[in-house]
């Protein structure tokens, strides 16, 4: 394993050697993670468990959380590479954090009171202290014995209540020896922090100081934790996962019902697309049995493949609020709907730049500085904004470019652009708001074809064709076309035999199970 870099995740100093293959806790959910693109453990259990719960106890209902929770994080675990536990933060004027902190001051407030009673009061004290052992233990590796003994000795509990009866309790010593411990365990990038610690002299104001780089650190080793996991998980990550599910599917059997009713969908629309009867008209409705959607014995049968690859297709034209999101891909719903938006956004950008090359021809399109500008003023005006509110951002693209256009003639010595062909050009940025225009269906048919090329099983590799009129976002098309290839693969290889007997149901409902006989059908 690299060493990390400073602020990434890191051992700690007593011992480098990973601590074993568990999967770290299952709080917090992996929503809470830095990179995290995937969807919380609590949204994941709130999708798939059904509302009213079909007979389920409240234990049931935990153990369920907690299984799907595990399945998010070693999920993101292998898929985002940036994945970091983070503790939960609140906005400075949210209601959680005027509670925090309120609570947090009356406790140590009360805990000042007490230390600075005649005589000191320690209880509090020493259930920070049995806090804080508990907390240096939880830190050390497996090997880590002779530091153990060593804790054990040092923050003796019975010891140190005894000395507290009798007023001979010396906190400052004990917090000495707590700091030399987490100076020994803490990562590197935590040493400035502990070295902090030690100019505090108020006995209340160093035990919480001491809670907070003690929080820091056993974040530090459950990054460190999932940092040593992803290659093992990486290599097993197909099966664990597959295995994870199929558990919630015997428990909850009807959690596929979105995942079907997706491919049912997609089934229609290939069968459509190849001039053949639609399977049947329930496909088009709401969730189906099974066996509607099935394609009659005398047409030709759509390949597995092909309506898969249909589906995948179609999360990228998701509209949201409108139907739920299949539940094979929940963990991936957040990173696909992000490749979405940057699909809508590299679209615009293209049309963008088309509309303006067949006005104003290849004198300003053929250069290379003329069309970076161009570029990246239309991707800053649609930074951050939803398809919703295109026309708008186009409006002020339109503008933009019309700036650029004319200052780039002034440069060159042209004349400047004639009244007639800025309004038109003007006219044709604003139509590409329509999600009927020509070039912008144009642009993004061309990207859509492109990116099918990525989510084949053969297709993990760069495409080496590029499409026409697509060179200005090669780039940007080719980084996304990797992101959504991956996210692909993997679905594909976990849930292949989920989709395969839901197809072969839908398509081929009189066949024999597990029959691909005379079914024009290939595998996944």
């Amino acid at each position: 394993m690299s060493q990390p870099r400073p602020g990434d995740e890191q051992p700690p100093r007593e011992d480098s050697e990973s601590r074993g293959e568990e999967l770290p806790a299952p709080s917090p959910p992996p929503g809470t993670g830095k990179g995290g693109s995937g969807r919380g453990s609590s949204d994941l259990a709130a999708a798939i468990v059904p509302s009213p719960p079909q007979a389920l106890s409240i234990n049931e209902l935990q153990q369920i959380t907690d299984d799907i929770s595990k399945l998010a994080i070693a999920h993101e675990i292998v898929l985002n590479s940036d994945f970091k536990l983070q503790a939960p933060s609140f906005s400075p004027k949210s209601l959680e954090n005027i509670v925090k902190e309120t609570l947090h001051k009356a406790f140590w407030d009360g805990l000042e009171e007490q230390l600075s009673a005649s005589p000191p009061d320690y209880t509090r004290a020493i259930q920070l202290l049995q806090e804080i052992k508990e907390a240096l233990l939880s830190l050390l590796l497996p090997q880590h014995n002779q530091l153990r003994s060593q804790i054990e000795e040092a923050l003796d509990m019975e010891l140190i209540r005894q000395e507290a009866e009798h007023g001979a309790l010396d906190i400052r010593g004990l917090t000495v020896y707590v700091l030399g411990t987490m100076a020994r365990l803490c990562a590197p990038v935590r040493d400035e922090d502990v070295r902090g610690l030690q100019s505090l002299t108020d006995p209340a104001r160093l035990l919480r100081e001491i809670f907070r780089v003690l929080d820091l650190m056993k974040m530090d080793m459950l990054n460190f934790t999932i940092q040593s996991l992803r290659i093992p998980l990486q290599d097993h990550s197909i099966q664990y996962e597959r295995e994870k599910f199929q558990e919630l599917l015997d428990k909850l059997p009807n959690c596929l019902d979105h995942t079907r009713e997706w491919l049912c969908k997609a089934a229609a629309e290939v069968s459509m697309s190849s001039s053949q009867p639609p399977p049947h008209p329930a496909v088009r409705g709401s969730p189906a049995p099974c066996s509607l959607g099935a394609v009659s014995r005398s047409t030709t049968v759509p390949s597995l493949r092909s309506v898969l690859d249909r589906g995948y297709m179609n999360l990228l034209c998701w509209e949201p609020g409108q139907k739920e999101y299949p539940e094979t891909l929940f963990m991936d719903q957040a990173r696909l709907q992000e490749v979405q938006v940057q699909v809508n956004q590299l679209t615009i950008v293209a049309a963008v730049l088309l509309v303006t090359s067949g006005t104003c021809g290849s004198t300003l399109c053929g250069s290379p500085e003329f069309v970076a500008r161009l570029k990246r003023v239309t991707k800053v005006l649609l930074e951050g904004l939803s398809c919703t509110r295109y026309a708008e951002a186009l409006e002020d693209i339109g503008d933009q470019v019309l700036q650029e256009v004319s200052r780039t003639l002034s440069q060159l010595g042209y004349p400047s652009f004639p009244t007639d062909q800025r309004a038109s050009l003007k006219g044709q940025i604003k139509n590409i708001a329509d999600k009927g225009s020509a070039v912008r269906r144009l642009i993004e048919q061309r990207i859509h074809s492109f990116l099918s090329l990525f989510i084949s099983p053969e297709g993990q590799n760069s495409p080496k064709d590029f499409p026409k009129g697509l060179d200005s976002i090669q780039e940007e098309l080719l980084e996304v076309g990797h992101r959504f290839g991956r996210v692909i693969h993997h679905n594909r290889q976990v849930f292949g035999p989920y989709y395969s007997g839901i197809l072969k149901r839908v398509l081929l409902p009189d066949a024999e199970p597990d029959s691909d006989s005379d079914s024009g059908m290939d595998s996944f």
